[in-house]
């Protein structure tokens, strides 16, 4: 491959003077910077090098930012697979279950073997795209080790009494219901 001064000489830019003066005055620059011990800074270079270096940085950047995404979107076909595995049956029921997810009370209605299998801790609610599926708790673990803001846990009530508490006399009936 020729080099720019031939390809400039070929096109007629340049002629053979212009040549001859450009390798001149490069020549008498190094002599001058071998003599003095001093570099001469090339600012055109050093803006290209620091304009590639940003460029590297932004596309690394940009980089990083799409990765993220690819595994946000792979996490959530996965907890979505998951859900639609093993979701279980809600059952013709018409007990009220209410239950709070991000900070709002919902309500779904559940047969009493249902109701009972999510008070025990055996099933879990999963609020997946508006949709509300009850799905076994080992399988909701899993969904929470990789998002934890779609699994409703149910907060078991304790039984221990408070030894300053005024109505530890009074004892609640196991069949109210609220």
């Amino acid at each position: 491959m020729a080099s720019l001064q031939d390809q400039f000489l070929k096109a007629g830019l340049i002629d053979k003077k212009k040549v001859n003066k450009a390798k001149q005055e490069k020549s008498i620059q190094q002599k001058q910077e071998r003599q003095t011990g001093t570099q001469s800074v090339d600012e055109i270079r050093l803006a290209a090098l620091e304009t590639q270096r940003k460029n590297a940085e932004r596309v690394r950047q940009l980089n990083a930012q799409r990765d993220a995404a690819a595994r946000e979107k792979a996490i959530l076909a996965q907890i979505a697979q998951m859900v639609q595995q093993s979701r279980q049956s809600k059952g013709a029921g018409d007990i009220a279950y209410h239950f709070t997810h991000a900070n709002k009370i919902k309500r779904l209605y559940v047969s009493a073997q249902v109701q009972s299998e999510l008070i025990a801790g055996n099933l879990v609610i999963v609020c997946l795209n508006d949709d509300i599926e009850l799905i076994p708790r080992v399988i909701a673990d899993k969904i929470a080790e990789r998002d934890p803001t779609l699994v409703v846990r149910v907060q078991k009530s304790s039984t221990a009494v408070d030894a300053d508490d005024p109505y530890a006399d009074f004892k609640i009936p196991d069949d109210l219901m609220w």
